[in-house]
């Protein structure tokens, strides 16, 4: 099964992905006009907008749900994932990816927020509803839910499961073992099995309000906290800081693991990390209540540089400065293009970021990271959970009835406990696949909107001729020769009735 599993991860994550995902944020970077640069004030701004109502949240809110999902296991144990398979150059294609990938967010995003639509109380939007209101193509936009649903609750979440309990075990030890189906498990790993499942079962069942509540205040306090210890052991450090960037970006072209690994490795974790591209961040922002969809574009945009350049910049740094990492590129099981630590030391874990920590705060520093990975992956299943329930309320046009919800609530437990005992690389390759699948169809759908309605730059530039007019912000999309954008065409016509 795991050579399977591999088999289908290599198809799906081919070079024609990796390079797909650059050209197409070269592309929209280009035609913005690199607005993930030029707005980056106006992304700071309009983080704290305080636009809200029963049927959406805030921007801040959505930033935060987005940020659960896009803040989790790939910026600690994906991380070191990068640079223990690809060399420290990884981290220079992850700030590439980071970088072009920030203007496919807007773009994302902010289709999300034009095609929208009302349903049960809640905004619900995503490439699904993109494809459909925009494109026409309804199965196209089935084959994304379909997916999504798939990647979000049956693939993904083990991943973020398995980290925790790697983490655990890394801090307590792993007690006293249990025998079960899957072989023998530590007792401390399955209390926090047992914690996780609980808290997650309350919350999933609450609504996206519930999530949002949750997120906007675990997300910024953990990635602050996280970020913190990371400028500390910087601080300490500085005299090593510029050989790190010099390694960093020179071994991104003469990688010690090889060029391609150094490429293909940064990508791919870069991915997984920011999901730029992906075409998960357009469910949050579609989720929020704003007065303009080129809004909630930069928003999400600015979340892709607080993941990948803050927070996996963060770990990298933390990693390289104390050589708390081994180099294994395509070698075969122990030999190492670089070794400085263990030889049995997980690769594909979080080992190297608690080690890190742990040769500058002991104890402590290892502790933290095992909290701050139990509440980073916890709020991705949290955000995984809701792409799924989305994705299920587009399908239920088709299929009626409360059955698939409950059902993909029971999934997304059972794999969180499936991912939590079993094997780690073999959890990260059928996330690797979930991730990949829904990148490549949600990156040929919205390269396929530009050329067929440009909607997309339609938005940035009302908007950008608004602010410089001043003056109120509103969103007319017949205007701009938008169509299917109802949720907006209905919602102008009930504010030109209430001016009247």
């Amino acid at each position: 099964m795991e050579a399977f599993v591999s088999a289908v991860n290599d198809v799906v994550w081919s070079d024609a992905l990796i390079y797909l995902c650059l050209g197409a944020g070269l592309f929209y970077s280009v035609l913005t006009r690199f607005a993930q640069v030029r707005h980056f004030k106006e992304m700071c701004k309009l983080l704290f907008s305080p636009n809200t109502s029963d049927k959406g949240i805030s921007s801040f809110q959505a930033l935060a749900v987005s940020l659960s999902g896009r803040v989790g296991v790939g910026n600690i144990a994906g991380v070191a994932a990068a640079i223990g398979f690809g060399g420290p150059g990884a981290i220079f294609w992850m700030w590439v990816v980071a970088f072009l990938g920030a203007s496919t967010a807007y773009a994302e995003s902010t289709l999300g927020q034009i095609y929208k639509t009302e349903e049960d109380g809640q905004y619900r939007g995503g490439p699904a509803y993109y494809f459909d209101r925009c494109l026409g193509q309804k199965w196209l936009a089935v084959l994304f839910a379909v997916s999504a649903i798939i990647a979000c609750g049956v693939f993904l979440p083990g991943v973020q499961a398995n980290a925790v309990g790697n983490a655990f075990t890394q801090v307590f030890g792993n007690g006293n073992m249990v025998t079960t189906s899957f072989g023998d498990v530590g007792s401390f790993k399955l209390v926090a099995l047992a914690i996780i499942l609980i808290v997650l079962a309350f919350i999933i069942f609450g609504g996206i309000k519930r999530i949002a509540n949750f997120t906007q205040v675990v997300v910024p306090f953990m990635a602050l906290g996280y970020i913190v210890l990371a400028l500390i052991v910087v601080f300490l450090n500085l005299d090593k800081v510029a050989d790190i960037f010099y390694l960093i970006i020179s071994d991104a072209f003469t990688a010690q693991a090889g060029f391609g690994a150094a490429i293909g490795w940064g990508v791919k974790r870069g991915i997984y990390s920011n999901e730029a591209g992906q075409g998960s961040g357009p469910h949050a922002a579609a989720a929020a209540e704003v007065d303009h969809p080129a809004q909630q574009g930069l928003v999400q945009a600015f979340s892709v540089y607080v993941d990948t350049i803050f927070v996996c910049t963060a770990t990298a740094l933390m990693i390289l400065i104390t050589q708390q990492y081994n180099v294994v590129g395509d070698l075969p099981a122990g030999q190492f293009i670089v070794q400085n630590v263990d030889a049995a030391t997980e690769v594909g874990s979080a080992a190297f970021t608690q080690m890190a920590l742990f040769s500058v705060f002991g104890s402590f520093g290892q502790a933290f990271v095992g909290i701050a990975l139990f509440f980073f992956a916890f709020t991705t299943i949290l955000a995984y959970y809701f792409i799924a329930e989305t994705n299920i309320a587009y399908l239920n046009r088709y299929f009626k009835g409360n059955i698939p919800l409950v059902l993909v609530k029971f999934v997304i437990m059972f794999m969180v406990a499936y991912g939590m005992v079993n094997n780690s690389g073999y959890i990260w390759t059928i996330g690797d696949i979930g991730v990949g699948l829904m990148a490549w169809i949600n990156i040929l759908g919205i390269l396929a909107i530009f050329f067929v309605a440009k909607p997309a730059l339609l938005c940035l530039s009302d908007y950008e001729d608004q602010k410089k007019k001043g003056g109120k912000i509103t969103f007319d999309p017949v205007k701009l020769g938008i169509k299917n954008a109802s949720f907006w065409e209905k919602r102008l016509e009930k504010q030109s009735k209430d001016a009247e």
